[in-house]
């Protein structure tokens, strides 16, 4: 209990210095979201009367203190260019953006963890080159260019799902599968490469360890010494991995969900950022790295379970 009263206390000063740090960097740029939305031929005492009705004249620190009495009440604030509730603008988005990284996620677990974990196994064997030579390719790769190969060949060539656009859970199983298909491959493959390269490095690692060799004299099967003793014993680091790499994808599969057409997060925040919609902006830096802080602190609770030296 004092362990997760010691991290939740380190971890809760995090947001309110991002959310100023955040408020201050956006309006530092200097832009003018009335004049924005009232268009190039409008004139200026429209821009100004817009300028008003979103409470842009007033000085900046008035500005930040209101948004700070809006968050203690809960409310985001309202989008400047869609003229809604930024919370509900979110909320909307996030589901398409968390099923993307979900399934990048155990796509990559999915592949990546046995990968290296055998190859760890079969150091300098063909398998354990095959691996480290795939790992580096999947590095190499550009997403962009994944993504077009994927498209051209499982879209364009096979026919067998679609280039684009996305069907949400409501539309049928089969076409929420398929609709994430091809966007939640070429996410996974960066991390298939991560994964494996990972694994084979901290299993490798506790394969030479002096218990390993106790274990093997004692007349342990190479499949118990990888499962029981060396997965367990690199398991911290595995899921130290797992959990940042799920909340970078939550935050940043800007490109992904533009060359594929899903209406996730990343698409409403090159939207927003596109339309100086500040609102929307500061809401989702907000929530992202909320996110953050629950995703580490639940991290740092995981490996403390794993290994209860950790928290002492």
């Amino acid at each position: 209990m004092g362990f997760i009263l010691k991290r939740l206390i380190s971890a809760l000063p995090v947001v309110p210095i991002v959310a100023v740090v955040i408020f201050l960097l956006i309006h530092a740029g200097g832009s003018d979201p009335a004049r924005i939305l009232a268009g190039d031929t409008a004139t200026e005492a429209s821009v100004e009367a817009l300028r008003r009705h979103l409470a842009l004249d007033r000085p900046l620190g008035e500005q930040f203190l209101a948004w700070l009495v809006q968050l203690g009440k809960g409310d985001l604030g309202t989008s400047i260019f869609y003229q809604r509730p930024v919370a509900e603008i979110i909320l909307g988005r996030t589901g398409a953006t968390a099923a993307l990284a979900l399934s990048a996620i155990f796509l990559s677990v999915l592949i990546g963890v046995p990968a290296g974990a055998y190859a760890a196994m079969r150091l300098g064997k063909p398998v354990d080159k095959a691996v480290t030579f795939f790992s580096a390719l999947g590095f190499s790769m550009p997403i962009f260019l994944v993504a077009y190969s994927m498209v051209y060949l499982f879209s364009l060539k096979l026919g067998w799902l679609p280039a684009q656009g996305y069907a949400p859970p409501s539309n049928g199983l089969w076409a929420f599968v398929r609709s994430l298909a091809l966007p939640a491959l070429t996410l996974s493959i960066f991390n298939i490469a991560l994964f494996a390269r990972v694994s084979r490095a901290t299993v490798s690692d506790m394969l030479k360890q002096d218990f390993i060799r106790t274990a093997a004299a004692k007349g342990a099967s190479p499949r118990r010494i990888l499962f029981v003793h060396a997965m367990r014993a690199a398991a911290v680091p595995i899921v130290t991995l797992i959990g940042t790499t799920f909340a970078g994808l939550i935050g940043g599969v800007v490109v992904t969900e533009s060359l594929f057409n899903i209406p996730g997060l990343g698409r409403l925040v090159t939207e927003a950022i596109l339309k100086r919609d500040f609102p929307i902006i500061q809401g989702l830096v907000l929530m992202t790295s909320v996110l953050y802080v629950m995703i580490n602190l639940c991290i740092d609770l995981i490996c403390a379970a794993l290994d209860p030296r950790l928290a002492r």
